[in-house]
């Protein structure tokens, strides 16, 4: 049959003896030409689809060696300049391809190795952001990584603990994902660098000598160098910061061995204050920002003004200054050690060699005097506390000792007025007892300051049953964390609490032997404090006994309740020395 041919198992086929397809195998002409420009079409969208993709890879490169760390710095025109880390990537880039097979493991292996660098190196900047934004300095990476902890915990306290965890899941997915992704736009752009290497290192070669003549021209935009090594710089900064790390621990230990008041008899300390109930009490997030910021100050000053009038009335005089605290928006327990040990406690590592060493506190200088049964109010704690036994306290309470039956309030398991009710109750209100020096944690101005209780008649705190209802007519941190201005509003009015639970305390239950010191332990987050306030927190001393002020006349501290502009700011580890030298005696002068 002409026109076909039959095939090896006796099929016909559509072919004709030369071979071609005739007859009904050979599509039409029309259908043949629109499958070609689908084609066309399609690769063309691949094409361009491509090249967007290697654009964005080279932008998110170039985004990632020009982040800054810092909230500040996070504009427009820190993301318009030249890095140079960029161009000596390609160039290195380029010479581990010269004479080697493009796709060759080793040069993968290397690539990718790059791009992953690059990815932890974002991570890090990230991280600098948050810790930029939560307490005003960066990430340590080697002693703040328990402070991510805290952070997940925030997290659960204001979003609910299913929602706060999965969050907390899902920003390490994105962390590993940023990585991921930087490593496969390096891998990316490399393999275009094999393809146009001598056009790349002409473009490399020009972009050096821009890079070059802007540096040496000093040109800038926006009080920033268009020839940035910023990434360079931020890896120098990490390397120093490891070392000094590092270092730290010697040189902490040297600090803490030097102790003026170690060889001060027992019977000669604190004599100045035999007899009186010293409270020393931590206000949490209460800082020089809560009495001075224009949105915030004018409610808590209204609080301390109502109260210095009333207790003045009663026969009760104080004096007021500021601390600068170590740490900033967090990290109370750095404060809190600082002002009980006399050192700078800035970090971790330096807190953990604190309190597992035997330094005198303030707190166990009451107890190493053998005049005073020492306690601790804890409401934040929820578990074993040792280093109770560290800061000298004969018994601590923590939110599981005090009765408490209400709810918990966020973060805070132990509502501010309850704690110092259970403080009476289980201690001060006993008859025939001894002297008491009790440190006291009021916790309730503890972020996310929502849903925050109410000051209750003292008389119906109770065993607390009553602060379900206050918690329901409260508002959800969920809600208030949505809006910047509600966050700073309800941060004053936490610290308003916290300030009238303890006042009105002083002011039904103290008397004459009763000595009031009461502190900050750093400023909020910068969410809340917009101006630049530092890490100054006041600090008051409240007492009816005007010999025990006499005693501190020297400090130049202002009378009442609030501490004005002016007031002195002392350090808050130069605090320890000063109180015992103040209601002690001064230790020996030392040999030359």
């Amino acid at each position: 049959m002409a026109g076909t041919v039959t095939g090896p198992d006796g099929a016909r086929s559509g072919l004709s003896p030369g071979g071609r397809a005739g007859g009904e195998g050979k599509p039409p002409a029309g259908n043949s030409t629109g499958l070609c420009r689908r084609r066309d079409r399609r690769a063309a969208l691949r094409r361009a689809a491509g090249r967007g993709i290697t654009l964005l890879a080279a932008l998110a490169v170039v985004a990632a060696l020009l982040l800054p760390g810092r909230q500040r710095d996070l504009t427009v025109s820190a993301f318009l300049r030249i890095p140079v880390e960029a161009i000596l990537g390609v160039a290195l880039l380029l010479l581990l391809g010269h004479g080697r097979r493009p796709e060759s493991p080793g040069r993968r292996r290397v690539t990718a190795a790059v791009g992953t660098a690059l990815g932890l190196m974002v991570v890090l900047k990230v991280l600098d952001l948050g810790f930029d934004a939560l307490y005003r300095r960066p990430f340590d990476l080697v002693l703040d990584w328990i402070l991510l902890d805290d952070g997940h915990a925030f997290l659960r306290d204001s979003m609910g603990s299913a929602v706060g965890s999965a969050v907390a899941v899902g920003i390490v997915l994105l962390a590993l994902l940023l990585i991921a992704l930087m490593a496969g736009a390096v891998v990316r752009l490399h393999r275009l660098l094999d393809q146009h290497g001598g056009a790349a290192a002409g473009g490399t070669l020009v972009l050096g000598t821009v890079w070059i003549a802007c540096a040496a021209l000093g040109l800038g935009t926006a009080n920033l160098p268009v020839a940035a090594a910023d990434s360079t710089a931020f890896v120098q900064d990490r390397v120093e910061q490891v070392r000094d790390g590092l270092r730290d621990k010697e040189r902490f230990a040297r600090e803490a061995a030097d102790d003026d008041f170690a060889d001060v008899p027992d019977d000669r300390l604190l004599t100045g204050l035999r007899g009186k109930d010293v409270l020393l009490t931590f206000i949490e997030s209460y800082g020089r920002s809560a009495l001075e910021d224009p949105d915030l100050g004018p409610e808590v000053s209204a609080v301390l003004t109502d109260a210095d009038r009333r207790l003045r009335k009663a026969g009760w005089s104080s004096r007021s200054a500021f601390l600068t605290s170590p740490t900033y928006g967090g990290g109370s327990w750095l404060a809190h050690s600082t002002f009980n040990s006399g050192l700078w406690i800035k970090n971790q590592q330096r807190y953990r060699n604190l309190t597992s060493g035997d330094r005198m506190t303030l707190t166990s200088a009451f107890r190493k005097s053998g005049a005073w049964r020492t306690v601790g109010i804890m409401p934040g704690v929820t578990r074993s506390w040792p280093e109770g036994d560290f800061y000298g306290l004969d018994h601590v309470y923590d939110s599981r000792d005090m009765g408490y039956r209400g709810p918990k309030f966020s973060w805070t398991p132990v509502p501010d007025q309850y704690s110092l009710a259970a403080f009476e109750r289980l201690e001060r209100g006993k008859r025939d007892r001894e002297p008491l020096m009790v440190k006291i944690i009021l916790a309730s101005s503890h972020n996310p300051w929502a849903p925050i209780p109410v000051a209750l008649d003292w008389k119906d705190v109770g065993d607390g049953s009553i602060y379900h209802s206050v918690k329901e007519a409260g508002k959800k941190p969920a809600d208030v964390w949505k809006d910047s201005d509600q966050v700073r509003t309800e941060y004053r009015r936490a610290i308003a609490y916290s300030l009238t639970s303890l006042l009105t305390y002083m002011e039904k239950f103290g008397d004459e032997n009763t000595v009031l010191v009461f502190l900050g332990d750093h400023q909020p987050m910068p969410t809340v404090t917009k101006g630049d306030y530092g890490r100054d927190v006041p600090v008051t001393i409240l007492t009816r006994d005007p010999a025990v002020l006499d005693r501190v006349s020297d400090w130049r501290w202002q009378p009442g309740l609030k501490p004005g502009p002016d007031a002195p700011v002392w350090r808050m580890d130069t605090f320890r020395d000063r109180f015992l030298a103040a209601y002690g005696e001064l230790p020996s002068a030392r040999p030359e």
